[in-house]
């Protein structure tokens, strides 16, 4: 890395594509035949990778165009005049599910690659769940149409093309176009003189599909570093994604996770020096006096802008495709920003009287999270409305409870996963989603803080009347509390046997901030006589 670059990249704008698809689908073979420079664990660099035949870390690739005049019609006067596609290459194993999480939050646009002979396998239907959740626009590839029988090739592909839009109708890709290529001729194995299929109309599809995303150099830094190594001579090069703010040659950053601050020596963008980069820039960073091994993927920040927390309170909402309950105190692998940790789930909503329909953004619900209003527990996530109807989930959100401390944003993506299922079964994993509303960072968080969190939950005691006096009062074991004035008996019957008659305590809760199931004292009972 240089010591004081010249500013080569000002008039570029950087557009990160995320491609993603079921393992052996060609996502690799893809990103190769499209890029021009190869940069960090691109095109299954790691020898691991090349002996498995998979990719096993996320790789970054990229090629340049001229800058869409679309852009420039639509944006006005824009300071580029090159367009820079920044290929983020995900792994498509299942048990990799965390990486591609992680790859998927660092997109603008998504390529879904689809095995045009196999269709939609479990790992299309996750990575385009991924999607969904993290990235506004995509395009996908119908790859491999070289093993299509060449007179029932284009017939084939129109029939998958169909189905593809069948199955995203429901989705906010339901208007995603959908192209055929052939990445790699005769498959990954065969020699490189056959050029790609199809690979030049996709660059064009690409670039009519590019929008300008949001790119705002103000504000606290916040990079997603995905690869660490040293140079011999250099020092440690930290390679990832700004997603907020800036950075610059001289800037002082912080390792948040290790506690560490250290001072920018060089910025490269692809190989080229520059003096400094900006929200959306895929870089290199330069520093000195720090071990690689201590940092293998994770933020860094301006110092003392990220907090470690140890708990946490989220809006949340369940993803329809999966079939599970979402229990209290149960354990999922939740995704919080780019960590994922175990973690239990409290789920918590308004009372019954004041739920309200959860708005399809979670960033900005109707009732907003506040330590000022009672919630009422759940003892599992609410589907459809509580009286039993049909309809959308009522607002709802949940008390997380990591098993380790983990660092992140504020507003990050939640993400809770059923990761421990078998990957060989037909289902999804993905369980909610949600947004991070409010962190607690002392780690006596139990004693100091969910006191706060006004939680209440209704409980309720029966006892068998244990005599009837003359009056037909009623005489309670001294274990249960006393009822308050009974309603009026029923009528006398030879086919009543009294001194075997249930009665029922209905326990409203006094209001006291209860968190975790703790028992409520009842400010006063009620007694009927069930049905």
């Amino acid at each position: 890395m240089s010591e004081s670059p010249p500013d080569s990249r000002a008039k570029t704008l950087n557009f990160n594509v995320g491609v993603l698809g079921h393992v052996d689908s060609g996502k690799t073979s893809l990103a190769r035949a499209l890029s021009s420079t190869a940069s960090t664990a691109a095109f299954d660099k790691n020898p691991q990778s090349r002996e498995r035949g998979i990719t096993l870390d996320l790789g970054f690739s990229s090629f340049t165009v001229d800058f869409p005049e679309h852009l420039r019609e639509s944006g006005g006067q824009q300071p580029y005049d090159s367009l820079q596609f920044t290929l983020v290459d995900c792994p498509g194993h299942a048990s990799l599910i965390r990486t591609i999480i992680g790859g998927a939050q660092i997109i603008d646009l998504m390529i879904l690659v689809v095995d045009v002979v196999k269709g939609i396998q479990t790992q299309t239907a996750e990575c385009l769940l991924i999607g969904e959740l993290t990235c506004p626009r995509m395009v996908v590839v119908l790859n491999k149409t070289d093993l299509l029988p060449s007179n029932k090739r284009q017939s084939a592909i129109e029939k998958m093309t169909k189905r593809l839009h069948k199955t995203l109708e429901n989705t906010r890709f339901k208007d995603c176009p959908v192209i055929a290529v052939a990445a790699k001729p005769g498959g990954p194995d065969a020699a490189d003189t056959e050029e790609p299929q199809g690979v030049p109309d996709l660059m064009e599809l690409l670039k009519k599909q590019t929008y300008l995303p949001k790119r705002d150099p103000k504000g606290d830094l916040l990079m997603a570093v995905d690869h660490c190594f040293s140079i011999r001579g250099q020092g440690t090069v930290l390679t990832g994604t700004i997603l907020q703010g800036s950075l610059a040659v001289n800037d002082t950053v912080e390792i948040p996770v290790l506690k560490v601050t250290k001072k920018i020596k060089s910025v490269q963008m692809f190989r080229k020096p520059v003096s400094g980069a900006m929200q959306g820039d895929r870089v290199g960073v330069c520093v000195t006096q720090f071990d690689p091994k201590l940092l293998e993927r994770g933020l860094v920040c301006t110092p003392g802008s990220l907090h470690t927390l140890y708990s946490a309170v989220i809006s949340v909402r369940k993803i329809g495709y999966f079939k599970g309950s979402l229990s209290t105190r149960a354990k999922f692998h939740i995704t919080v920003g780019h960590e994922t940790v175990m973690g239990k789930v409290t789920f918590f909503g308004l009372p019954p009287s004041d739920s309200k329909p959860a708005p399809s953004e979670l960033c900005s619900l109707e009732t907003p999270f506040s330590f000022d209003r009672e919630y009422y527990f759940q003892d599992e996530y609410v589907c459809g409305r509580r009286e039993g109807s049909s309809g959308p989930d009522p607002e709802q959100w949940a008390l997380l409870e990591f098993e380790r401390p983990v660092t992140c944003p504020a507003l990050c993506l939640v993400i809770g996963s059923k990761l421990d299922t078998d990957i060989h079964a037909n289902m999804c994993r993905l369980a909610f989603q949600g947004r991070l509303l409010h962190g607690f960072e002392d780690k006596s968080y139990v004693e100091t803080s969910l006191p706060l969190l006004r939680i209440y939950k209704i409980k309720h005691k029966e006892g068998q009347v244990e005599r009837v006096s003359s009056d037909l009062i009623p005489v309670i074991p001294a274990s249960l509390p006393s009822p308050l004035p009974c309603p009026p008996p029923p009528p006398r019957s030879s086919s009543l046997d009294v001194s075997h008659c249930w009665w029922h305590w209905s326990m409203p809760p006094d209001r006291a901030p209860i968190v975790n199931s703790q028992t409520v004292t009842s400010s006063q009972t009620t007694m009927r006589m069930p049905p």
